[in-house]
C-alpha cells in the first residue's frame, strides 16, 4: 500500500469521492466533492476512475511528504504547491518523487483545490463511499497532522506516465509534460457571471417583488456559509402567504426560503428532505462554479429554462467524454 504522510493539515482538507448514494431513503446525503467536475478532471490526469477519491483542499492547503514516486494532478481553485522548493504546476499530470514534500499555500482564486493521486485514496469506503460528510460524522475526519493517508496501486495509465517522467526527474523532486488541460471552461471564478437556475415548486408563492429580487440582487454569500448551504445575504423575500409544508425530499442545488426571507442553497451535504419552500434549483452545471465562491463573494442568480438545464449538461458530459479520450491519446503518444 502507498502512503503519504500528513505534515500539516491545512484549514480544512478532506478525503471526496463521487458521493455516497443511493442511501436517501435512511436519511444519508450524499455529500462527495463540492465541485464534483474538478475532481474528475483530476482523476482523469492520473488515470483513475472518474468518481476515485481525492482531496478537497479549502481555502489554504496541507503538508504533505510522499513515501513513494506518485503520480498526482491539482485542479479547480487556484493554489500555490511547492515541491521541496519547486512550483507544481495544476492541471496536468505531475510525478513526485519518493521523500518529496509539498506545501499547498492559500486557494488564490476559488474556494477549492483538488488533488487526485494515481491509485486514488483507499480510505475505508461507508455505505459504497470513501466521502468525508462532516456534518453528519461519516467516513474518514478531515485531515489533521501526523496522519497518513494510504493509496491504491496507479492504473496502467498512470504507471505508463510514470515511467515516461521519471527521466525528467533524475535529480528533481518533481516533474510533468509540457501539455496541460485548459481551465477556462472548467473553472471560473468571475464573480459577475450569474448562476443559474430553474424555477422550484414554490417559486410562484413567491410574491411579486421577492420574484424580482431573486434574480435582480446581488447577493453575498454569508460567513455561515459551509458544505451544507450557502446562506445568501440581500433583501428579504417574502410569500404571498404564509406556507405550513410537509418536508420532502431536497438535494444538492435546491434553494430553500427559510421563515426570515433569507434564502439558503444547499450544497454536497444536504440534508435528504426539508419543510421550507423551495423556490428554486441551481442547474447542475452551475453548482460546481458555486462551490468555488467563498465567504463575502457575491452571487446574481439568472433563471433558465429546464430544457436549458439539460441541454448544458449533456455537452458537458460530452466535453468531459472528449477530454477523457485526449488525455488517453497523449498517454499513449
Amino acid at each position: 500500500m502507498r502512503r503519504i504522510d500528513v505534515l500539516a493539515a491545512g484549514l480544512l482538507s478532506t478525503v471526496q469521492d463521487g458521493g455516497r448514494h443511493g442511501h436517501a431513503a435512511s436519511g444519508v446525503g450524499s455529500a462527495g466533492a463540492m465541485d464534483a467536475v474538478a475532481l474528475r478532471l483530476a482523476n482523469l490526469l492520473v488515470g483513475n476512475a472518474a468518481d476515485a477519491a481525492g482531496l478537497e483542499i479549502t481555502l489554504r492547503g496541507p503538508q504533505l511528504r510522499f513515501r513513494h514516486d506518485t503520480l498526482l494532478a491539482l485542479t479547480g481553485g487556484t493554489l500555490d504547491a511547492h515541491c521541496n522548493g519547486m512550483p507544481v504546476p495544476a492541471w496536468r499530470p505531475v510525478l513526485i518523487r519518493a521523500g518529496g514534500e509539498i506545501s499547498f499555500g492559500n486557494v488564490r482564486h476559488g474556494a477549492r483545490s483538488y488533488l487526485a493521486v494515481g491509485g486514488g485514496i483507499a480510505a475505508p469506503a461507508v455505505l459504497g463511499s470513501r466521502s468525508t460528510d462532516i456534518n453528519a460524522g461519516i467516513g474518514p475526519a478531515a485531515l489533521a497532522a501526523d496522519g497518513v493517508l494510504e493509496c491504491g496501486e496507479p492504473a496502467a495509465n498512470a504507471r505508463t506516465m510514470l515511467a515516461a517522467l521519471l527521466p525528467n526527474a533524475a535529480k528533481r523532486a518533481c516533474a510533468a509534460p509540457a501539455w496541460q488541460l485548459d481551465p477556462r471552461p472548467w473553472f471560473d471564478a468571475d464573480t459577475r457571471i450569474p448562476i443559474r437556475f430553474v424555477a422550484g415548486r414554490h417559486f410562484p408563492q413567491l410574491d411579486n417583488a421577492a420574484q424580482r429580487a431573486l434574480c435582480g440582487a446581488d447577493w453575498r454569500i454569508g460567513a455561515a456559509s459551509n458544505r451544507v448551504g450557502y446562506r445568501l445575504e440581500g433583501p428579504a423575500l417574502s410569500l404571498r402567504e404564509p406556507a405550513q409544508l410537509i418536508s420532502e425530499g431536497v438535494q444538492p442545488g435546491t434553494v430553500q426560503l427559510p421563515p426570515g426571507g433569507a434564502p439558503i442553497v444547499l450544497m454536497a451535504e444536504a440534508p435528504t428532505c426539508g419543510g421550507y419552500p423551495r423556490i428554486a434549483q441551481v442547474i447542475g452545471v452551475d453548482l460546481a462554479r458555486l462551490a468555488q465562491r467563498r465567504p463575502g463573494d457575491s452571487v446574481r442568480l439568472a433563471e433558465t429554462s429546464l430544457e436549458d438545464a439539460q441541454t448544458r449538461y449533456l455537452l458537458r458530459e460530452r466535453a468531459l467524454l472528449r477530454i477523457a479520450r485526449h488525455i488517453s491519446e497523449r498517454v499513449h503518444a
